[in-house]
């Protein structure tokens, strides 16, 4: 007695079985490297890192972003003629304290005692609009990206609320970490472009 085989049946039953099982192969691997993610347990709930057994090193970290505005927002600040009062003072107060109260306002950020907080703002004519600057330092356990981000980020959005009775259409960019250093991560800088 023959056995009659389809060759082209047995190579899609290979083919499908395959694939099957590099399908398995592969969502247990993101499985795996799920369970590697410091912010998850091995249940994958949410939990705060443990530094406690880190060194202590110092950290430094800053970070950048833009508002553009119409030609009559950047107007008034220049000329110190805004309603709400000196608008890049006040977004260099609020990105201090952004980035202090970080740990308040990111879920899985631990409380910092932050040594220093520098801000610098950079008139952008052509925009027209600013870029603020804020760096971050402390001697500690963990890094301080989160705090210059923060602080940028509050910062910002305390000259969008200083001006938006002149101009709702600002727009708020490019919100980066530009430089970090310090911790077992290593040093990172951005490229210039």
């Amino acid at each position: 007695m023959m056995i009659k085989v389809n060759t082209s049946h047995n190579i899609l039953v290979i083919f499908l079985f395959v694939l099957f099982f590099d399908t398995i192969i592969k969502i247990n691997k993101k499985r795996e490297k799920a369970v590697d993610l410091t912010h998850l347990d091995e249940k994958r709930k949410p939990k705060m890192v443990d530094v406690g057994d880190k060194p202590d090193t110092q950290r430094v970290a800053s970070a950048s972003g833009t508002i553009t505005m119409s030609q009559a927002a950047y107007d008034a600040v220049k000329n110190d003629d805004t309603k709400k009062g000196p608008v890049l003072q006040t977004a260099v107060v609020a990105a201090i304290m952004g980035a202090k109260k970080t740990s308040e306002l990111i879920p899985m950020c631990h409380p910092l005692l932050l040594t220093s907080v520098q801000t610098d703002i950079e008139d952008m004519p052509k925009l027209p609009g600013f870029k603020l600057f804020v760096t971050a330092k402390l001697n500690g356990q963990t890094g301080v990206e989160m705090e210059a981000l923060s602080g940028v980020s509050i910062g910002l959005l305390t000259i969008y609320d200083m001006l938006k009775a002149i101009d709702k259409s600002m727009v708020i960019n490019d919100i980066r970490l530009e430089s970090k250093s310090g911790g077992k991560s290593g040093d990172f800088k951005r490229d210039a472009k």
